[in-house]
C-alpha cells in the first residue's frame, strides 16, 4: 500500500468536526436537515446545444433576472465573503504571469496552508468506497450553499429564490462555496449530495458539470476534477469551480489530432493529443450534443478508474472543450522518485497547477516562480511515453474509436492537402482585460 504524509485541504468550516457526531439542528446538507430545508433552487435548460441558447425566468415577484455567473453564483459568492464564511480573503493574494512563452500564473496563498491536519492517505486506488464517518459534504452547513443546481421541467432556466427541498424530491445537488478558495468564485458542484457518491466520475454527474459551464457562458470560468490519487483531499463526489480573467497555459499550448476509426457511430466529437507541453494530455471537443462529449470524456473517466489510473479533468471554453490528464505525480512521490526542491514547495500537482495556475505557499517560491520551474514540477506529473501510448489505447477504446492504418492515415494526408488552400475558421481565445 502506497500512502504519503499529505496536508488536506480544508473546503468547509465543519471539516475539522468531522470526527464529532453532527446531528440534527445545525442545518447541515444531511438526510437530518436537507429534506425539510428552503434553499435557492437554478434549474436549466434541457438539451443546450448554444449557451445563447438559455433564456432565465426568475420566478420571484419583483426581482430583475438573473446572469448565472455575475449575479448569481459570483453575486452570492461575495455575499457569503461579507458574512466572513472563508479562511481567508483571497482577493488579496498576489498573483503574476511568469515570463515566457506559455505565461504559467504564480499565485502566493499562504492562508491556504493554515491550520491544516497531517494524515495517511492511499494514493494506490483510485476507486475507494464511500465512508460516512470520515468528512463528507453532508456535513457542511447550508450557510455555505449558494443554491441547488438541478435541470428545468421546461425549455427555460429559472431561479427561485425560495425553494422547498421535499422528502420526496430527488436527492439534491448543490453549488457551495470553498472556504479555502483559490481563486475569486471558488465553488464546489456536488451531485446529489444525499446519495454520498465516493469521488468517481459517472455520466449523470458529468454531464451535470458541463450544463454548467454551459450556464456561466464566459471562458474565464472554468470547472475541474481530481480522481483519488491525483489529490482529490474528500471521497465524496465533487467538482471545483473558479473565475480567473487569464488564459490558462493549458488552453494555448498546440494539439494534434489523433488519427483513428470509429467502431461505432459517429458522435462527432474529436480527440486530439497535448503536444509541446510538460504533461501528456487528451483533449476532447465537439460532438453532435452536448451528451456526445459527455459521455465519450466520462467512458474515458470511467476507463482510467476502473483500471486504477489516477486523472484530473478541466472543463474549459464554457463545455465546449475538455483535457484530461493521466497523471503518476502521487505515486513518484511515495516512492521517492520526486525531488526534495519540488517537494519542499508544497505544491500538489491537481488539475489547477496542471493547467497552469501554480498556488505557491512560501513567498520565497512565489518570487523565484518561473516557468522552469512550472515546466520541471508538470513533468514529473506525466507519464512516461510507454505508459501514455497504452493510455490512449484504453481512451480510444472507451470512445469507440481505434487508430488508423497507414492507408487511412494517408487519405488524411491527402484530405488536409486538398484543404490547405482553404482559409481558416479563427477561433475565440481569451485574453486579459
Amino acid at each position: 500500500m502506497l500512502t504519503i504524509k499529505r496536508v488536506p485541504t480544508v473546503v468547509s468550516n465543519y471539516q475539522e468536526e468531522a470526527s464529532e457526531s453532527l446531528g440534527c439542528g445545525r442545518n447541515c446538507l444531511g438526510h437530518c436537515c436537507l429534506p425539510v430545508s428552503k434553499l435557492p433552487l437554478y434549474t436549466f435548460k434541457k438539451n443546450v446545444k448554444d449557451s445563447s441558447e438559455a433564456r432565465v425566468e426568475v420566478s420571484s415577484e419583483g426581482q430583475p433576472p438573473a446572469a448565472f455567473l455575475d449575479n448569481l453564483l459570483l453575486g452570492q459568492w461575495e455575499d457569503r465573503m461579507s458574512q466572513g464564511l472563508f479562511r481567508y480573503d483571497v482577493t488579496l493574494c498576489e498573483t503574476r504571469i511568469m515570463p515566457g512563452n506559455y505565461g504559467f500564473i504564480a499565485q502566493l496563498n499562504e492562508g491556504r496552508h493554515m491550520k491544516k491536519r497531517p494524515t495517511e492517505f492511499r494514493v494506490d486506488q483510485v476507486l475507494q468506497p464511500f465512508d460516512e464517518n470520515k468528512f463528507n459534504f453532508t456535513k457542511i452547513g447550508q450557510e455555505e450553499v449558494l443554491f441547488r443546481f438541478e435541470q428545468s421541467n421546461d425549455n427555460n432556466a429559472h431561479y427561485f429564490p425560495v425553494s422547498p427541498v421535499t422528502a420526496d424530491s430527488n436527492s439534491s445537488s448543490v453549488v457551495a462555496i470553498n472556504v479555502s478558495p483559490i481563486e475569486y468564485g471558488h465553488v464546489l458542484l456536488i451531485p446529489h449530495v444525499l446519495d454520498c457518491l465516493p469521488q468517481r466520475i459517472d455520466h449523470d454527474s458529468f454531464l451535470l458539470a458541463l450544463h454548467m459551464a454551459k450556464e456561466a457562458a464566459d471562458p474565464f470560468f472554468r470547472l475541474g476534477y481530481n480522481s483519488l490519487g491525483a489529490f482529490a483531499t474528500i471521497n465524496h463526489l465533487h467538482f471545483q469551480a473558479y473565475y480567473l480573467m487569464a488564459p490558462f497555459p493549458v488552453e494555448k499550448a498546440p494539439t494534434e489530432r489523433i488519427i483513428r476509426r470509429g467502431k461505432l457511430p459517429n458522435s462527432g466529437v474529436m480527440i486530439s493529443k497535448m503536444l509541446n507541453y510538460p504533461v501528456q494530455g487528451f483533449v476532447f471537443e465537439g460532438g453532435n450534443l452536448m451528451q456526445d462529449l459527455s459521455d465519450t470524456v466520462a467512458n474515458s473517466c470511467i476507463f482510467l478508474q476502473n483500471n486504477n489510473i489516477p486523472y484530473n479533468v478541466l472543463i474549459s471554453d464554457c463545455g465546449g472543450r475538455i483535457f484530461l490528464f493521466p497523471q503518476c505525480f502521487a505515486e513518484k512521490q511515495a516512492l521517492g522518485e520526486v525531488s526534495q526542491e519540488l517537494l519542499d514547495t508544497l505544491v500538489n500537482p491537481a488539475v489547477w497547477e496542471i493547467s497552469g495556475h501554480m498556488v505557491l505557499k512560501r513567498r520565497e517560491d512565489y518570487e523565484n516562480a518561473s516557468e522552469e520551474y512550472a515546466w520541471r514540477l508538470l513533468a514529473e506529473v506525466s507519464l512516461s511515453e510507454e505508459r501514455f501510448q497504452e493510455v490512449k489505447g484504453y481512451v480510444l477504446e472507451a470512445s469507440g474509436l481505434q487508430e488508423a492504418d497507414m492507408e487511412e492515415i494517408r487519405e488524411n494526408e491527402r484530405d488536409r492537402e486538398e484543404d490547405f488552400n482553404k482559409p481558416p475558421t479563427p477561433r475565440a481565445t481569451p485574453t486579459f482585460a
